[in-house]
């Protein structure tokens, strides 16, 4: 059982740096802005959602507004749009019946810091939850756990300041074994903390049952394949279910 975990382990840990390198192209995300990397919010189908000019624009009709702010895991890098998690929850949504808009709003290689600096602009139309999947490229990068717990107390700040109405979560990220079990631990409790302190609720980890299980992953260990994108949809939606359910009509 130790051998098999050992193997977890360094296929975690060598899938996460291969998977840094992929993302981020050997360069820091710290210049990157949305306009800069021609990203732009979109919908859980693939298709860009409205901005501030009205492009697209929001239907209530179509139930709550789902935004989740996110790294390449959120924009299903590798995969086609439509099996990325963020489609196949609302894929679920829909089968359920349960009205909702997911809109996957993900940046390949951002840290929670590039996270604070987006929010503003993925968030200019109106939302009734936000999601926040940051903080994965902080553990890649060896980030002071405790600015990270800083980054994400302010990026609560700041989505509550531009969207008040919104219910906010916080998924659980994971750093790297490779950087100790002190660190490990104390990035793991940055994540409770922040929820604590800002009162949001915390969602499990969102790779879990999925991390470090070469059949569920890509080449590069780290990002979900097909299959295991279904896992972390099928996660997900158990998790945004009460969410959900706890709106006002």
């Amino acid at each position: 059982m130790r051998l098999e975990s050992e193997k977890r382990t360094g296929r975690w840990t060598a899938g996460l740096v291969l998977a840094f390198v992929a993302a981020c192209g050997g360069q820091t995300d710290e210049s990157a802005t949305p306009e800069s990397t021609g990203a732009s919010p979109r919908g859980a189908t693939g298709a860009a959602v409205g901005l501030a000019d009205g492009r697209a624009g929001v239907d209530p009709a179509r139930g709550p507004r789902v935004v989740i702010l996110g790294t390449s895991l959120t924009a299903g890098l590798g995969l086609d749009p439509d099996s990325a998690w963020p489609a196949l929850v609302q894929r679920a949504a829909d089968s359920a019946g349960v009205r909702v808009q997911i809109v996957a709003a993900g940046l390949s290689g951002e840290t929670s810091a590039g996270a604070l600096r987006r929010a503003d602009w993925v968030l200019s139309e109106p939302a009734d939850v936000v999601v926040l999947e940051v903080g994965a490229n902080d553990g890649l990068r060896g980030v002071n756990p405790d600015t990270t717990r800083a980054t994400l107390i302010a990026l609560v700040a700041r989505v509550r300041n531009t969207q008040p109405d919104a219910t906010i979560v916080l998924v659980q990220m994971e750093a790297p074994p490779n950087l100790g079990a002190d660190y490990t631990k104390r990035f793991r409790e940055a994540y409770g903390e922040a929820a604590a302190q800002t009162g949001v609720t915390l969602l499990p980890f969102l790779l879990v049952g999925v991390a470090g299980e070469s059949t569920l992953n890509q080449t590069d260990g780290i990002h979900p394949n097909e299959r295991g994108s279904h896992v972390v949809a099928a996660n997900m939606w158990r998790a945004l279910q009460p969410v959900l359910g706890a709106l006002s009509p």
